[in-house]
């Protein structure tokens, strides 16, 4: 599968997420250099501080590590910040030693300001956006972005 196709998977993911008025709805999933699946996750699927980045990477066990050549796809940018945890998604991705990330929408300041992409870019991770399919992300998102 290509980017746009796996950035297709997690934006089916990210409307698993139950409704909420106070974060994103997100999917995410990770895949190793040879194109297979390790990991998926979504926005809440336990707690409603989980964001779909986190639940992915945590799915994988404590101090789990990326092989060379893994892929975090995620239908939005990964936080830069959060009020709900002491760790953002972008420092999970660092510590998980995660080269690529591929996102679709860039996190809005409703939040927080997003500063993922540039600061996973900073520590070396190619980072790779694919605006054409923000449109779809915004979609799932439309009840945050209608206020």
């Amino acid at each position: 599968m290509n980017d746009q196709e796996w950035m297709a998977e997690t934006i089916a993911l990210s409307r698993r997420s139950p409704p909420s008025t106070t974060a994103f709805s997100v999917g995410a999933l990770i895949v190793d250099a040879a194109g297979t699946v390790l990991t998926t996750g979504w926005s809440r699927p336990q707690n409603p501080h989980d964001h779909a980045e986190e639940a992915a990477i945590l799915a994988l066990g404590p101090g789990w590590t990326a092989a060379p050549g893994s892929t975090l796809y995620s239908s939005m940018e990964p936080c830069s910040a959060r009020a709900s945890r002491p760790r953002s998604c972008t420092q999970l991705i660092l510590a998980a030693g995660i080269s690529r990330v591929v996102f679709a929408w860039r996190e809005p300041s409703i939040f927080v300001e997003g500063r993922g992409a540039e600061l996973l870019a900073a520590a070396g991770v190619e980072v790779v956006e694919l605006p054409e399919l923000a449109a779809a992300v915004r979609e799932v998102n439309q009840h945050l972005l209608a206020r």
